[in-house]
């Protein structure tokens, strides 16, 4: 995929720069169909990662076909709209693409991905693979990308600091108490609440918490019943209500994303952080002391004494219905999941596998401490998946237009959103 950027002739006459683009254009399509006998390429379209997809590619390529990779933007919603455009067009270029899950059932809808092969489904459940992972890559009961990583989000805190605040670990704690414990010690918290997908991970991980949801019966699609008006959606609001309005709050609130949160995290006022699992080795170069002192707990409770849900994220690979060299990719996608793929990307980057053989991989269990790799599985199993529906774009995108920044939700901010995101379904307003 192109970055954007072009690449102009100048100074020579227009035939001549047009000849070179032609015969550019010619060697380019002979290429990337294996032409003059070459290997075939299988281009997958990666999320950007510290280089885990690329190694795994490098693992995958054999004598039959070599796996390139491009690298998509960095922003979820920008891969989504990429990739969209591209599929829409029935481009055939496309062959292989890591696709975050909310986007999966939007993609699957149009027809843009290839159905899973039933043996590869087979081999998929004998790794292991969890169920929140394959409920995340099925669409209308057919499994249409093959599960990779499966990322979750546990509540990591300083040690130092819950010691001086007096609370102890060993039990699940709440929002409330974090937030209390947190002002009251002059320190900060760490969340993702600027304006994109992660700040709705975190209120769709608040509102389950709260034993509700955002959309009920998502298979009506833009007759789903809005629920985040519900008691679950007044008490998630109550907390990043109360969180906005407090001394734990970072001064950067209202714009931080992962990247953010974590400098907070690192720095004198750190106390608690809500994050994913590279977390764990964020620190170890840059900021030895903060990584020493980091302990690790469950995803803080929205209601005390009720189960928290932590937010369930990762990256599924999609394998194209238009790429011209479809059956190799689906051959290739089962390589990239493998369990030993899973834990070597995991143990590169941080995002751990989508299945329990994955976790297994020796590198991986010399990375992690065997209780954290623990937390992480019980974690994913309990997490919160976004509603799986082929409009969540609409519907995320509505909340973020409602509940943010942080320091405007208050009482009537659920059933705002609830009126805001039944329109935007429905066509009576526009994001």
């Amino acid at each position: 995929m192109s970055s954007g950027s072009s690449t102009r002739q100048r100074g020579r006459p227009r035939r001549i720069a047009s000849s070179v683009a032609t015969l550019a254009l010619a060697s380019g399509l002979l290429a990337a169909c294996g032409g003059d006998g070459g290997k075939p390429e299988l281009v997958w379209y990666i999320n950007p990662d510290s280089g885990g997809q690329v190694a795994v590619a490098e693992e995958c390529s054999t004598d039959d076909y070599t796996v390139t990779t491009q690298v998509l933007p960095q922003d979820a919603g920008q891969q989504r709209i990429q990739l969209a455009r591209r599929l829409a067009a029935k481009d055939p270029e496309i062959d292989l693409m890591s696709i975050d899950p909310p986007f999966t059932a939007e993609f699957a809808d149009a027809g843009f991905l290839a159905e899973v092969p039933q043996d590869a489904k087979a081999r998929l459940e004998e790794q292991g693979t969890f169920k929140g992972a394959m409920d995340a890559a099925t669409w209308k009961d057919k499994l249409v990308v093959f599960p990779f990583w499966s990322n979750t989000q546990v509540l990591w805190y300083r040690k130092s600091f819950v010691e001086k605040a007096g609370l102890d670990m060993s039990q699940p704690v709440t929002w409330d108490q974090i937030i209390d414990a947190a002002s009251d010690n002059d320190a900060k918290i760490g969340v993702q609440a600027n304006k994109y997908e992660g700040y709705v991970v975190w209120i769709n991980a608040l509102i389950a918490g709260a034993g509700g949801q955002i959309l009920e019966d998502a298979g009506e699609g833009i007759d789903a019943n809005v629920t985040i008006s519900d008691d679950a959606g007044q008490k998630a609001a109550a907390i990043v209500e109360k969180l906005a309005s407090s001394e734990a709050a970072p001064a950067d609130l209202s714009v931080s994303n992962e990247g953010t949160a974590g400098s907070t995290f690192g720095s004198d006022q750190g106390s608690f952080l809500v994050n994913w699992t590279f977390i764990w080795h964020n620190y170890d170069e840059t900021a030895p002391d903060v990584a020493k002192d980091i302990g690790y707990a469950p995803y803080p409770q929205t209601v005390e004494g009720e189960d928290s849900r932590p937010p369930y994220g990762g990256i599924g690979i999609g394998v194209s219905a238009y790429s011209d060299k479809k059956e190799l990719a689906l051959e290739a996608a089962q390589c990239l999941v493998s369990p030993d793929n899973q834990g070597k990307n995991a143990d590169i980057t941080g995002n751990m596998p989508a299945s329990t053989a994955g976790y297994e991989y020796e590198a991986l269990q010399k990375s992690f401490p065997p209780e954290l790799l623990e937390l992480f599985q019980k974690s994913v199993d309990s997490a919160a998946p976004r509603t799986i529906t082929p409009y969540w774009s609409d519907v995320s995108g509505a909340i973020q237009n409602v509940w943010h920044p942080p320091r405007s939700v208050g009482d009537d901010t659920p059933d705002d959103s609830a009126t805001f995101i039944e329109d935007v379904l429905k066509g009576g307003d526009l994001l």
